[in-house]
Order: structure tokens, then C-alpha cells, then sequence
């Protein structure tokens, strides 16, 4: 075996004169223009590192829970349009209070000190609270506070409570109907939760709940839309220090335990860090923003880029190790294996053009990214390579004597590779049907996955604002509000007989709706004044609505009055769930849209846009998945100018992305937006081992080498950088586990797990059924002519 792998080492010098067309159509030469002046390269370089930090300054979070629907589509243009004419759920803390002792009296005073408190943090535009209630009004008087300044105390205070239990503003609204859950609703100034002041206010926020709530034994935690988002910003930016770290150190470490010398683990994991560098501040200068997806871009990057820039950098070791001067070796490892980075980085880039294919704007944006950061990655790492080649590596004479004796590491890789080789050479056609009925079979469970969506996915959910909603949802029917948009005909305004009448009936709609709760509507303080103040006339209501503050207002009523929301609340279901019951109060809502013609009565919210576009959304991405297959397939066969290759490279392809959608099955999950795109992705990576390979074999195949011998050195030659390049690949993806967020947790290890699966179907599938398909070649053309 160790005398085949000599052989193998000492035709490495000899490839050169194989074929003498190239699969990239030249452009791996690209990389050679930088190697003739390296010191004027590495000075351009130092320039554009110092332009690529200030671009990486420009970078700002986008921290918007509505991001991934973000699109053209009529729906969210809609629902646009009621958070600017309703802004309030887009700038409300939801502060929950719960404990079995709530209601005591102790326990309430100092929840109304706090409440009293949180009012004069700054930033804050009102509060609604169990505490806003009101009793029943005199006539010709304001009603006044339904809790009074001294509580009451014995008999009389239990029943106080009674009535506070039964008020019917706040019961199942700000307040459980055990009396154990309060929900205080705190309004912030949207200048400040658009800013970086939402850090202090809701670091004060917190502050006032440990300094006048810490000895009640409530437990007190924030949620809400503005939480949230500092949440998620919090999180992308603590996820970047990380991934960027450790992924970084993944590089280095491996590359300098199988390379032994600084300079070629600086060859080989230098480009990509400069790369990602690179990459981020074009983003930045090019006005990205950075979100939940664009924030796995290092990974990204590292992933594109470092598989070439070790094959490169193995290539030209080789190369000296042979006895070639460094210029010839890094030069001829150019020659020859950057055709197949330039492929690599194509299909990478087919990867991310397909994922244009989404409705959401957010999908499509990092599409643009990555496809920008991968042409970034292959210039970089095509013309790094060499010149740090060149200009670190010294005494190669000295190397080449070392290391023809002393290459423990990467030669027990070559033993390895060599006796996979061997064995998939000797039965290729059973391999191949083999490999072809477990694909199938895959195919087929992969098929049955249905796509799911939670808006708690894209929150940190190590963190305040997902528990809090959990409670809501156990308590007050739910944090995640369902808003029902009524516009007005004109001529007709609020306070018209016709209005109010299709107010009440829209009202009376979603109360009845299963699975809505907690309505708000300007019908709410209507029926509240004709039950408690005998008086449903419309004077009093325009006189009530005048003295609530302007805040409360705008939560129904739009600032020229044609327009009004009834709000109402849902738990934080999987869209599949929801979806029938958006679509149900939807259809419900049609006889009321019959018995007031010209009134327009929309379902809106957050909620409703995600339970109607996500699964299509998701549907979508995964037949943009199977059309790039298709796309990738015919790509790589017309560079090779071979449709071996083509076929060859269907399976092995594919079944990364099936095997990773049977463990999701397996796991009891469905297709997301993270899982989706992440095989999106990782089978357009995936395939650099496949395309290496490929390319190797085609050096190899000349007329007189058996096509077994030519499978066996193309392994042997390529198979440990392979198999390096996937740990690192791996490592620098699975760090996405330290993340607080859920999506990003599943992109990243869903990534390296695509990425192990990849290396496995190269060196299981491809080769046997490569083999295979040559033979046939042979037996159709009647030539020992190579197929590739």
C-alpha cells in the first residue's frame, strides 16, 4: 500500500501535462496576476483591509421580528400600513407579574409603586395596567380610579378583590382569571426603540423590578416586541464575536497539526479570515444589514473558502515535497486544482442565486450576499494562497527532505483513503445500486416533511422574552397579537350609526372566534359605558375617548379617524396550527363584510402574515432546492464537457440534503426557514469535495491507466484534504450552537451535519458509481478514450 502511495507522490509532478483545456474556462489564472508582485499585492491587500473595517462599522442589526415576511406581496404591505397608522404593538414591553400571592395586599401596593415608578423611565409614552381601570361613572362626572389611594383592609379588602377579579376591562386582559398573572403594558417612544437608548430603558426597566418587586416573591419577566428586538440584537452581535472567534481558532488549530509549519497554516487559513474581513465590509459599504441569517456569514465564508485554500495549499506542498521551487509549486497548484475552486465557488454561488426564488425579501438579500461574499472568497483565496506561498515559505529544499520521510499525519490520510479506493473500485455496479436504492429511499421520507414556523424561533430563547410569552399564552390566551383592520367608505366617520354598528359586529366576531382572546376594541369601552353608566349614546363615548390619553387612543383609532382595529391575541403556535384559525375568523368575517358593504375588513398582525406565508414561503424555497439539483447537475457537466460528471455528481449531491432531512424526520421536525435554506446552501458546498475529486480524476484518466488505478490516486491525491477541510468545515459551522437563537442553532448544525454527509457520499457514492459510469462510457464508445 505505502508503495502505491509513492508512486502516487511521485506523479504529482507529472499532472501537469494532462488535459490542457480548463473546466473554469481560465479563470483560476486570476490567481497568478497577484503571485508576480507579491509585495505590491500584500500593500493593495493592507489597503483594502483598512477600507473593509470601516465598511464593517456601517453594518447595522436588522432586529425586526417581520423581517422574513418583508416582500411585495399585498398582505404585508398591509399589515405595514397598520403598524404605521396603529404603532402600538411595535413599541409595547409587556411587563409579566405572576405569583399565587399577587393579590395580596402587600404584594399589590408595591406593584402599584412600580407601575407608579415605571412611568417616569425614560422613553416612556404611557402604561396600561390593572391599575388603569375605572369604576362605574356618575352622570356628568369622570369615572374614577377603581382601585383608591388606601387600599382597604380585612373583610372589605377580600372584597375589593372580588371586584377587581370580576372588572370586566381588565379580567382576562391585564389580568388572569386565577388572579395570579398581571400584565402590565408599558409604551415606549418609537424614536427610542429604534435606537441604541432602548439598552438603558430597558436595563431601567429591570432595575425598578429588582429595587420595588424583590421581596413580594413575584416573579416578574419582560416580553414584547421592543424586548425582543434587543433581544435578537443582542444576540447577533454576541453570535458574530463568537463565530468568528472559534472559527477562526478551528482553522488554525487543524491546519498547523497536520502542516507542521506556520507558514503553510498561514497559506491555508490566513485567505479565509481575510476573506470574511473582506466580505463583511463590502456588505457593510454596500448598506446590509446584518439579521438572523446574514449573521452566519463568517461561517459561511469559512466554509466556501477554506475547503480551497486547503486543497490549494495541499497541492503545492505536494509539489514541494516533490522538489519544485515555490513559485512553480504554488503556481502549478493554481493550474491545477484552481479550476475546481472556481468551480466550487460556482456551484456555491448557484446555491445562493437560487434562494432568489423566495417571496421574502430577508431570504433574498442573503442570497445577494452570499453570492457576493463567494466571488469575494474565490478571488481572495486564488490570489492569497500563492502569494503567502511565496512569501513565507522558506529553505524548500530542507522541507522536502523532511517531510519525504517524516509525514506521519496526512499518510496515515492517504492509507485510509487508499483502502476506501480499493474496495469501491472492485464492485462498482452493486455500490451503485445500492447507492441508488438508499438515496430513493431517503428521496421518499425527505418528500413527506412539512414545513413549519414558530415567531418564538427567531428569539433568543435562553432569555426573558419567550418564557414571559410561554406564561401569556398559558394565562391570557396569548402574547402575539391578531389585529382585524376595518377602513372606513367615505362619508362615513367614526362615530356614524353605521360605523359603530360594524365596529360592534367585527367585535362581536372575534370574541367568538376560537382560539382569539384578549379583544380590544373601541367597542370594548362602548359596551363598558352602556352597562355601567347606563349611557350608550355617542356623546358620551366621543366625551370618553377625548380625555383617554392620546397613546390609548392610536392603539384603535387612527390619527384622521377612517380607520380602526380590533385587536385580539394568540399563543405562539406552529403557523400550521394557527393558520385554520386565521383562515376561519377570516371566512367568519364575510357576513359581516356582506351587511356593510364599502367597509373593508381585513385580517392583519404579525401572526396572521406568518401563518398564511410561511409554509408557502417554505414550499417554495424546497422546490427552488430541487430545480437547483437539476441546475448544479448540468453546470458541472458542461464544464467538464462530460456527461459521466454530470450524472456522477447527482447522487453523492443529493444525499446530504436527504439524509439530513431523515434525521429532522427522525427528530419529529419539519422544513423551517433555517433548515431549508441551510440545505439550500450546504448542498451547493457540499459538492467541493465532490468537484475536486472530479477534477483530480480527469487529471489522472489518460489513455493507458485503467480507470480503477485512476479512481485509486485521484482518492489518494485529493482524499486528505478532504477529509481535513469537512472537520474544519464542520467545526466552524457547529459553533452556531452558542447561539440564543433557536433558527441559528438548526442552521448551524444541520450545516455540518450536510457537510459530514457530504464527505461520506464522496467517498461511498461517488466513487463506485463514477467507476461505473466510466466502464459504461467504455462499453458505448467501444474506446478506452477518457470519459472525463
Amino acid at each position: 500500500m505505502l508503495e502505491k502511495h509513492s508512486e502516487n507522490e511521485v506523479h504529482v509532478d507529472k499532472v501537469e501535462q494532462g488535459p490542457t483545456s480548463s473546466i473554469a474556462f481560465g479563470l483560476e489564472r486570476l490567481g497568478l496576476i497577484a503571485v508576480r508582485a507579491p509585495i505590491v499585492s500584500c500593500i493593495v491587500l493592507l489597503v483594502l483591509i483598512v477600507g473593509a473595517v470601516f465598511g464593517i462599522h456601517r453594518i447595522k442589526i436588522d432586529d425586526s421580528l417581520s423581517q422574513l415576511f418583508r416582500s411585495d406581496s399585498r398582505e404585508f404591505h398591509q399589515y405595514e400600513e397598520v403598524t404605521k397608522k396603529f404603532p402600538a404593538e411595535e413599541f409595547d414591553v409587556l411587563v409579566v407579574v405572576e405569583g399565587k400571592n399577587l393579590l395580596a395586599r402587600n404584594n399589590l401596593e408595591k406593584l402599584r409603586d412600580f407601575v407608579t415608578d415605571m412611568q417616569l423611565v425614560e422613553g416612556t409614552r404611557g402604561l396600561v395596567s390593572l391599575f388603569s381601570a375605572r369604576q362605574a361613572p356618575a352622570p356628568g362626572k369622570l369615572p374614577a380610579a377603581l382601585f383608591p389611594a388606601e387600599l382597604p383592609q380585612g373583610a372589605d379588602y377580600d372584597k375589593f378583590i372580588e371586584t377587581v377579579k370580576n372588572n370586566e376591562i381588565i379580567r382576562g386582559k391585564l389580568l388572569s382569571e386565577d388572579g395570579t398573572l398581571a400584565l402590565i403594558v408599558l409604551s415606549l417612544d418609537p424614536e427610542v426603540v429604534a435606537s441604541s437608548k432602548l439598552t438603558k430603558t430597558v436595563a431601567d426597566i429591570r432595575a425598578l423590578m429588582k429595587e420595588d418587586l424583590s421581596e413580594t416573591g413575584l416573579n416578574v419577566q419582560l416580553s414584547g416586541v421592543p424586548v425582543m428586538q434587543l433581544e435578537i440584537r443582542n444576540a447577533v452581535e454576541r453570535d458574530g464575536l463568537t463565530y468568528n472567534i472559534l472559527g477562526i481558532l478551528a482553522g488554525c488549530v487543524i491546519a498547523i497539526i497536520f502542516f507542521r509549519k506556520i507558514s503553510f497554516m498561514v497559506a491555508a487559513a490566513f485567505p479565509p479570515m481575510i476573506a470574511i474581513l473582506l466580505a463583511l465590509g463590502a456588505l457593510g459599504w454596500a448598506n446590509f444589514n446584518l439579521n438572523m441569517f446574514l449573521n452566519v456569514m463568517t461561517p459561511l465564508i469559512m466554509v466556501i473558502s477554506f475547503s480551497d485554500s486547503m486543497q490549494l495549499t495541499f497541492a503545492a506542498r505536494d509539489r514541494l515535497i516533490a522538489g519544485q521551487d515555490k513559485y512553480t509549486a504554488f503556481k502549478n497548484a493554481v493550474l491545477v486544482v484552481g479550476p475546481a475552486c472556481v468551480l466550487t465557488h460556482g456551484t456555491a454561488g448557484i446555491s445562493f442565486i437560487a434562494l432568489q426564488f423566495s417571496n421574502s425579501d430577508l431570504i433574498r438579500k442573503f442570497g445577494e450576499a452570499g453570492l457576493a461574499a463567494t466571488i469575494i472568497a474565490l478571488v481572495a483565496v486564488l490570489s492569497l494562497v500563492p502569494v503567502f506561498g511565496v512569501l513565507l515559505v522558506r529553505n524548500e529544499k530542507t522541507f522536502a527532505v523532511k517531510f519525504q520521510s517524516a509525514d506521519a499525519g496526512v499518510q496515515a490520510l492517504r492509507n485510509f483513503c487508499y483502502w476506501i479506493a480499493v474496495r469501491m473500485v472492485g464492485r462498482p455496479g452493486l455500490f451503485s445500486l445500492i447507492a441508488v436504492l438508499f438515496v430513493g429511499g431517503l428521496g421518499v421520507i425527505y418528500a413527506n416533511l412539512e414545513p413549519r414556523y414558530r415567531l418564538a424561533d427567531q428569539v433568543p430563547d435562553k432569555r426573558q422574552a419567550v418564557a414571559a410569552s410561554d406564561r401569556l399564552d398559558a394565562k391570557l390566551t396569548g402574547a402575539n397579537p391578531v389585529n382585524v383592520l376595518i377602513q372606513f367608505p367615505k362619508g362615513e366617520s367614526l362615530y356614524s350609526p353605521e360605523t359603530l354598528q360594524t365596529i360592534a359586529d367585527v367585535h362581536a366576531t372575534v370574541e367568538k372566534a376560537a382560539g382569539v382572546g384578549n379583544v380590544w376594541s373601541v367597542e370594548t369601552l362602548r359596551r363598558w359605558l352602556a352597562e355601567k353608566a347606563g349611557s350608550a349614546d355617542v356623546a358620551t363615548l366621543k366625551e370618553y375617548v377625548s380625555v383617554i390619553p392620546e397613546h390609548l387612543v392610536r392603539r384603535f383609532i387612527d390619527a384622521e379617524q377612517d380607520a380602526v382595529v380590533v385587536a385580539g391575541r394568540v399563543p405562539d403556535k406552529d403557523s400550521s396550527q394557527l393558520l385554520p384559525i386565521v383562515d376561519k375568523l377570516d371566512s367568519e368575517l364575510d357576513a359581516v363584510r356582506k351587511k356593510h358593504p364599502g367597509y373593508e375588513v381585513a385580517v392583519t398582525g404579525l401572526a396572521a402574515i406568518a401563518a398564511r406565508n410561511s409554509a408557502s414561503m417554505i414550499e417554495k424555497l424546497n422546490r427552488g432546492l430541487t430545480v437547483e439539483f437539476a441546475l448544479v447537475a448540468i453546470f458541472i457537466g458542461l464544464a467538464f464537457r462530460s456527461w459521466v460528471v454530470m450524472f456522477a455528481c447527482i447522487l453523492p449531491g443529493i444525499f446530504p440534503v436527504v439524509m439530513s432531512g431523515t434525521v429532522l424526520w427522525a427528530m419529529g421536525e419539519g422544513l423551517q426557514f433555517a433548515s431549508v435554506v441551510a440545505l439550500t446552501v450546504s448542498f451547493g458546498l457540499g459538492l467541493s469535495a465532490t468537484i475536486h475529486f472530479l477534477n483530480r480524476l480527469r487529471l489522472e484518466s489518460k489513455p493507458g491507466v485503467g480507470s480503477a488505478l485512476a479512481v485509486e490516486r485521484a482518492t489518494v491525491l485529493v482524499g486528505p484534504a478532504l477529509i481535513l477541510t469537512t472537520v474544519v468545515l464542520a467545526c466552524g459551522l457547529v459553533v452556531t450552537v452558542f447561539s440564543d437563537l433557536p433558527s441559528l442553532r438548526l442552521f448551524g448544525w444541520l450545516s455540518a451535519f450536510s457537510m459530514v454527509m457530504a464527505l461520506v457520499a464522496d467517498l461511498f457514492i461517488l466513487r463506485p458509481t463514477a467507476m461505473w459510469l466510466i466502464n459504461l462510457h467504455a462499453k458505448l464508445q467501444g474506446t478506452d478514450k477518457p470519459a472525463i
